[in-house]
């Protein structure tokens, strides 16, 4: 059982538990591995708490009824396990402010949260807007070779490449 108190593993061990997992999910659910309509049905319960029963007048909670399911509870396990992991592997720490930024931009607060706040919001429009976040179109969609799917996992990583060259290099000089 060593092995789970490693600090990093080997991605290809990793993707083949990924994969073994999309089997599972499939066989066990027919459902596709993803996580983001757990953020929409979220938000849905939170509307909830503050216009009742009205939230399900929306066309769009009807179809995403704003419940706990296993796509929720999956995302419980992905923070709960990542929380594990860390404290077995002895790198837990808190940090609000990464030090690659805090190279670059410095280490006040509020310019990473308003970063962070808007990356979600934007993150979050994608995911709906696509169908699917990086999860369910890079992992169950690519399993599944769906066109889509592989083109949304193209645009992944070429909109985080731009990203980052964005955030790193041109608007590394207006933080510090």
């Amino acid at each position: 059982m060593e092995w789970l108190a490693m600090e990093r593993w080997s991605p290809y061990i990793v993707g083949v538990g990924i994969g073994v997992l999309s089997w599972l999910t499939f066989l066990l659910s027919d459902k596709p591995i993803g996580c983001s309509t757990a953020f929409a049905r979220t938000s849905g319960m939170i509307e909830r708490l503050f216009r009742g029963s009205k939230v399900m007048d929306k066309p769009y909670y009807q179809q995403f009824t704003p419940t706990v399911d296993w796509e929720w509870m999956l995302v419980l396990g992905i923070v709960i396990g990542a929380f594990i992991s860390s404290i077995l592997s002895g790198v837990f720490r808190i940090s609000w402010i990464p030090s690659l930024w805090a190279e670059t931009f410095g280490t006040a607060l509020t310019p990473r949260f308003i970063v962070a706040l808007v990356g979600g919001i934007f993150m979050g429009i994608g995911s709906r807007w696509a169908g699917g976040c990086t999860s369910g179109h890079g992992i169950s969609g690519a399993l599944q070779l769906t066109v889509s799917s592989w083109l949304a996992a193209v645009s992944f990583f070429i909109g985080g490449i731009v990203t980052a060259m964005l955030i790193f290099r041109v608007f590394a000089g207006w933080g510090g």
